[in-house]
């Protein structure tokens, strides 16, 4: 009786600290992503905050441009991720408003840490957060410095300059660009919409389009076109089949002098092109133009509604939101992808620091279609695409995209 009585105990202690265990063990959480290439690098990060809090999150990504589809199907199927990237604007907000993501208005941090250009980015318009800034990118020029001092080039300060610095290197069987269009979307996004805000401004004036106050066959994305038009003369022989992809390569090889792409690159060329002497600059304006950069809110994280785990994973959000959880983050996020947080951010790689310094003294926008005008992407890639080959004229692209801008307001 004595031997049961022991072994009862023995079973009433063991269910009593089970849910101890349990509780420091159990909590799992996973997080979906479109950044399948920084799966090391996120997981890294992913077992830093287990070390701090005892909660294991496994990074699940899908490739890129089958995330939205993806996710979505996981999430209507009640399955998806306690935790996913969320993209800016209308797209992520698409999820909050289909009863999948969090309201994250009142995680601790998100009003106090964050600007309200980061918070317009994944902010309903009533003022409801449906995200956590995480990442931004920019858009820039990268250039091999050899080539430019064997040419006697300088940096351009105008893009009067650029385009001469172009014609320089063209003249000396020098490819000036690493840039094509076959990957049909870093022409728009990169190159176009990273010279934009030259052009018409920053967001101010961008709602101004958006409303349909200014058209995009006015004078100022006249001029963005005219240029884009004079610049794509500095392509690549068989621009059209060259890829974003294949831009490194061109410039880290040697063959093409410079490469306009996102700051998201800037971690190729340690890896890839170790003797690439490499430095980075910004668009530049015409002469005359406020000079502009694109910094692009990129990725924000959200919970999922029907996480069996709210509680942690709002902390995990609450510390995502502070400078100490964004400090982190930068030290273990790929290079070229910048916390939005109001708080100083240190980064290992001095070249990291200098991209991000290119934004000083400029005004800033996202990428100009993203927020209210994202129907019009693939009408737009179409005519730049067109644009590069000779098959129409900046004057037609701008009345086409006045036209596409007038069918997505309405009006």
């Amino acid at each position: 009786m004595k031997k049961l009585s022991a072994l009862l105990l023995a079973a009433l202690m063991l269910v009593s600290i089970l849910p101890l265990a349990v509780q420091g063990e159990v909590v799992s959480l996973t997080m979906g992503s479109w950044r399948s290439d920084d799966a090391a690098q996120v997981q890294a990060l992913l077992d830093k905050y287990k070390e701090e809090t005892g909660v294991t999150i496994k990074f699940e990504p899908t490739v890129s441009d089958q995330y939205n589809a993806t996710l979505r199907l996981a999430l209507d199927n009640g399955t998806g991720p306690d935790l996913f990237y969320s993209r800016s604007y209308a797209v992520g907000q698409e999820l909050f408003d289909a009863g999948f993501s969090m309201d994250c208005t009142d995680i601790p941090g998100v009003k106090e840490n964050f600007g309200e250009s980061a918070l317009n980015a994944w902010q309903t318009p009533d003022g409801k957060a449906f995200a956590v800034p995480f990442a931004a990118v920019s858009h820039v020029v990268y250039y091999n410095k050899d080539i430019f001092a064997e040419n006697n080039l300088e940096v351009p300060a105008t893009f009067e300059d650029f385009l001469a610095v172009c014609e320089a290197l063209r003249a000396k069987g020098i490819e000036p660009l690493a840039n094509g269009i076959a990957s049909n979307w870093d022409i728009l996004e990169c190159v176009y919409l990273g010279m934009l805000p030259n052009y018409v401004g920053g967001a101010e004036n961008r709602a101004k389009y958006e409303s349909g106050e200014l058209k995009m066959n006015d004078e100022k994305f006249l001029k963005s076109l005219q240029d884009f038009a004079a610049l794509a003369k500095y392509l690549p022989m068989g621009f059209e089949s060259i890829t974003n992809s294949d831009g490194p390569a061109l410039l880290g090889t040697g063959r093409a002098a410079m490469f306009i792409d996102g700051s998201w690159t800037c971690g190729v060329w340690g890896k890839d092109y170790a003797d690439l002497n490499w430095g980075t600059f910004a668009i530049p304006a015409p002469a005359g133009n406020e000079p502009g950069m694109c910094f692009h809110p990129d990725m924000g994280i959200t919970g999922n509604n029907a996480t069996k785990h709210p509680e942690e994973v709002k902390a995990f959000l609450a510390w995502l939101a502070s400078p100490e959880g964004a400090q982190t983050t930068s030290t273990y996020l790929p290079l070229g992808f910048f916390p939005m947080i109001n708080a100083p951010i240190t980064f290992a790689d001095e070249r990291v620091t200098e991209i991000l310094a290119l934004n000083e003294g400029k005004v800033m926008d996202a990428r100009f279609v993203w927020a209210k005008l994202l129907d019009m992407y693939t009408p737009m890639v179409d005519q730049l695409n067109a644009l590069t080959r000779g098959e129409t004229t900046p004057e037609a692209v701008a009345e086409v995209f006045a036209a596409e801008q007038a069918k997505v307001l309405g009006k």
